[in-house]
């Protein structure tokens, strides 16, 4: 099997995206298929032995559309204003209106039907292509209904009605597709802030070159106020950078020798040398854009409740038309002519794309605000995942916390001095992998501690501590309750541990042949604003809680810093996940939040996972529903403003779109709409619906620090 993904042009509506999938599920060797009308992409899985793309992208050009494959991410977004059908549009725009001035002025009414005529020739290619590719494939689409409308005008004497239904609907046509060109393009748009080209240093001199001929290893320089054009790290210099591009945060973070850059963002200060890490086509801006662009398939429920409504609505509304224009002459005796007029009336009025749209426009739009302050949905269908949340549990370390701890406190006893006592913490703990190793480690690298590696039967013991012989000596450094089985320590020392633990502190007892020389207090920082966040999310009545691996003292003293409503202590990873479930037992909906990676059990479980921190590891942007790109906790917040907008936004688009066809279906079977007031008012509802939807593209983050101010 392979993979391939094809742009379709011209695939503006629900009904042509079927058309699509009606060729595509008619064809052997495919094994699967999605059609996005947001992205106007097909990606499939195919057996090449049975089927090939050049089968694929000939019968999806039977429909009237264009295909080709896309070889990269850099396909172009349509410009709708230099199509043919635009030129089209156009001109019977414009042979409407000067014929109906004419009229006005000189021109005979019996004459005036030569310039609608000319005004229907010129503007009735496209839409009748589109109408009879339909009618061909025996599907019910808007366009059938509208040439159907437009020719019954016709027949029925009703020129200027015909030429201004073909002229309008093709406009609402046009615009309906340029409202989804325009959310898609927010997203896409955001691959524009990559420069095109880097200055690049080869052989000893610098050279400018594309930035797709830049290779993995390459040395580029950036100059203060350029934009960055490739992920790398940096090699010489040091400069504020403007990182809002990738990770949403407003202020500039201080970049330094040995640091991560990303590809669109802005070099504020001075110059940086940086070593490409990475392809283009695989900076993190191309895969927030991607994976944005992907989980347009994990559709909202409104969306699927607006296409099962569309694919009913179509063939009801073609139906009612030929029953409005037949029965009563045949039943009742009623004339014929009122009531012909009235079914296509019924007719028009049931063209427009303003339901199947607003949906999907609204959650891209969202999606694009989103993606453009560090925040990645993995699905439409999360916006509403996170409106059911009604408890949300938090990861200590790197998420409550900064995930880096710290030596606090070196107590020694007797007349062992700091410096021995953190010689033997450190060279202990200098083969261990734990966090609090590093910690260790680097408070005695900035006292100026020498290390000895040179160590006999080295032993970790997970969870407790490390034992073995320096320089002949036996000596260990763990928890108390590694202590506690190997010795028995004096009630003032445990006193003093106690009194640290109830600070949210850990404690490591050092020994050296049975003898304590001290202990280290080690401590993880609160991160800045966590409290806050917190005190937001209790205030919409929602529930927060803590996991970790941490003691009961030390995870005591952290929830009552941060706040939280309930904390668990002492769990292991499969520990978390058993709290997760019994959470969504207790509260029904739950989000996990974590750094992505560690915490990927417990999210998966959750109803919603939210990986923050992403922008610093390729693996962290898999493995969450929701992904803050940055460590800035408010973005929960922004995160949970922003779902309540969009499915409100999705909920406003729906009723108004259901209320006006029914509203617009009883007027035209009463009579009180005419062809050209009915498509109006209805090509109007429609473009509102869809304008309402593009809001979402504007909507402020208020929880941003910047914002705020």
């Amino acid at each position: 099997m392979e993979n391939a993904n094809v742009q379709i042009e011209g695939m503006d509506s629900p009904t042509e995206v079927k058309l699509n999938e009606q060729k595509i599920n008619a064809l052997s060797g495919v094994e699967n298929f999605s059609i996005d009308i947001n992205t106007k992409q097909l990606h499939l899985s195919y057996n090449p032995s049975i089927v090939t793309l050049q089968d694929v992208i000939r019968s999806i050009s039977e429909t009237g559309m264009k295909a080709s494959l896309i070889r990269s991410k850099k396909e172009k977004l349509s410009r709708w204003w230099k199509e043919k059908q635009q030129v089209a549009l156009l001109g019977c725009g414009l042979t409407t209106l000067t014929t109906f001035l004419l009229s006005l002025l000189i021109v005979p009414q019996e004459y005036a039907f030569i310039g609608y005529i000319i005004a229907v020739l010129i503007g009735v290619y496209y839409p009748a292509k589109k109408a009879l590719i339909a009618l061909m494939n025996l599907t019910a689409t808007i366009h059938l209904l509208m040439l159907i409308g437009s020719v019954g005008a016709m027949i029925l004497g009703l020129w200027s009605e015909a030429a201004i239904l073909i002229f309008v609907y093709s406009l609402g046509d046009v615009l309906e597709s340029y409202a989804v060109d325009k959310a898609r393009g927010a997203i896409r748009s955001l691959m524009d802030l990559a420069p095109k080209m880097a200055l690049v240093r080869k052989d000893g001199s610098e050279v400018m070159v594309p930035v797709d001929e830049v290779n993995v290893g390459d040395i580029v320089i950036v100059k203060a106020g350029e934009r960055i054009p490739v992920d790398g790290t940096v090699q010489a210099g040091s400069s504020f950078v403007d990182q809002s591009t990738v990770t949403g945060e407003s202020i500039p973070v201080t970049k330094r020798v040995g640091d991560a850059m990303f590809a669109g963002t802005i070099n504020q200060k001075s110059f940086l040398e940086v070593k490409v890490d990475k392809p283009t086509s695989e900076t993190m801006l191309s895969k927030i854009i991607y994976s944005v662009e992907e989980a347009q398939a994990n559709k909202i429920s409104f969306q699927r409740f607006s296409d099962k409504f569309s694919n009913l609505y179509t063939p009801a509304m073609f139906v009612l038309g030929i029953a409005v224009a037949v029965l009563p002459p045949l039943v009742l005796g009623a004339e014929w002519m009122p009531f012909i007029l009235r079914g296509l009336v019924v007719f028009v009025v049931s063209c427009s794309c303003g339901l199947a749209l607003s949906v999907p426009v609204a959650v891209v739009a969202a999606m694009a605000n989103a993606a453009r302050k560090g925040v990645v949905f993995k699905g439409g269908a999360y916006f509403e995942t996170v409106q059911k949340v009604r408890a949300i549990a938090f990861d200590k370390t790197g998420t409550l916390t900064i995930g880096r701890p710290e030596v606090t406190d070196v107590v020694t006893f007797g007349e062992v001095s700091e410096a021995e006592l953190l010689t033997v913490a450190a060279s202990m703990e200098c083969k261990s992998g734990h966090p609090l190793a590093d910690a260790i480690l680097r408070k005695a690298k900035e006292n100026k501690v020498s290390v000895d590696a040179k160590l006999e039967d080295f032993v970790e013991i997970t969870g407790k501590g490390v034992k073995a012989k320096l320089n002949g000596n036996e000596c260990f450094a763990g928890s108390i309750r590694f202590l506690q089985e190997n010795a028995i320590l004096p009630e003032n020392i445990k006193k003093q541990v106690a009194e640290l633990e109830d600070e949210g502190k850990t404690v490591i007892l050092v020994g050296r042949q049975g003898r304590l020389l001290g202990l280290l207090a080690i401590a993880d920082e609160v991160r800045p604003g966590a409290k806050e966040t917190l005190e937001v999310i209790s205030e919409a009545g929602l529930k927060t809680i803590m996991l970790t691996g941490d003691n009961e003292r030390c995870a005591k003293a952290i929830a009552a810093q941060v706040g939280v409503d309930e904390y668990f202590a002492q769990l292991l990873p499969d520990d978390k996940v058993r709290v997760v479930k019994q959470l969504k037992e207790k509260y029904g909906s739950v989000a996990m939040v974590g750094d992505g990676v560690n915490d990927a059990p417990a999210m998966a479980v959750s109803n919603v996972g939210i990986a923050m921190g992403a922008a610093g590891t390729d693996v962290a942007i898999e493995a969450g529903d929701i992904v803050l790109m940055s460590d800035d906790l408010s973005k929960i917040n922004f995160v949970r403003e922003l779902s309540r907008k969009t499915v409100s936004n999705v909920k406003q688009n729906i009723s108004v779109s259901l209320a006006n066809i029914a509203f617009m279906v009883a007027a035209a079977l009463l009579g009180y709409l005419g062809l050209v007031t009915g498509l109006l008012l209805n090509e109007i509802s429609a473009l509102v619906v869809i304008g309402n939807a593009l809001r979402l593209l504007t909507s402020k983050d208020k929880f941003d620090s910047s914002y705020r101010k």
